[in-house]
């Protein structure tokens, strides 16, 4: 709760929002309940929303990890501030989320959704190993599909560190 008001100027960003919240801004107690949420997922799952900080600085520059789902497999969530685009930090950040799923919780899958233009964020997710497995029309937006499997039945599938 201590990075509430930076998680929350973060998830407001344009940018960032676009794709997270349907570009629509998300109040202050939205972003409370998104991260007790978390918090309560921790607690029963192993699992939640890590933040990542900007290199020698206090300063949230993004965060990954997992939404708990009650059809099944957890489902990858992740962003970051937009000055921060293009270096790599939400592969690698969500790759220590799958790690950690798959190495310490042995789960067996994950999935993900994104919408279709959000082309960076495919590129991340599909670098990973993720395969896309179908796509629909939510909200009025196109959203894609994707999963991967646990890593010791596809090991040839296992990403490697960037």
């Amino acid at each position: 709760m201590s990075d509430l008001d930076a998680v929350h100027q973060l998830w407001n960003e344009a940018d960032v929002r676009r794709f997270l919240f349907d570009d629509r801004q998300i109040s202050a107690e939205e972003a409370k309940l998104f991260i007790e949420t978390s918090v309560v997922s921790f607690a029963n799952h192993g699992y939640g929303i890590w933040l990542f900080f900007e290199h020698q600085s206090d300063r949230v520059a993004g965060f990954s990890g997992l939404l708990h789902s009650l059809q099944g497999s957890p489902s990858l969530i992740f962003g970051t501030r937009p000055q921060f685009w293009g270096r790599g930090y939400a592969k690698e950040a969500t790759l220590s989320v799958l790690r950690y799923t798959f190495d310490v919780l042995g789960l067996e899958r994950v999935e993900a959704d994104v919408d279709e233009p959000n082309k960076a964020s495919i590129r991340v997710l599909e670098a990973l190993g993720l395969s896309q497995t179908h796509k629909a029309i939510v909200n009025e937006r196109p959203l894609l599909y994707y999963e991967i499997q646990s890593w010791r039945r596809e090991e040839s599938a296992k990403p490697t560190a960037p």
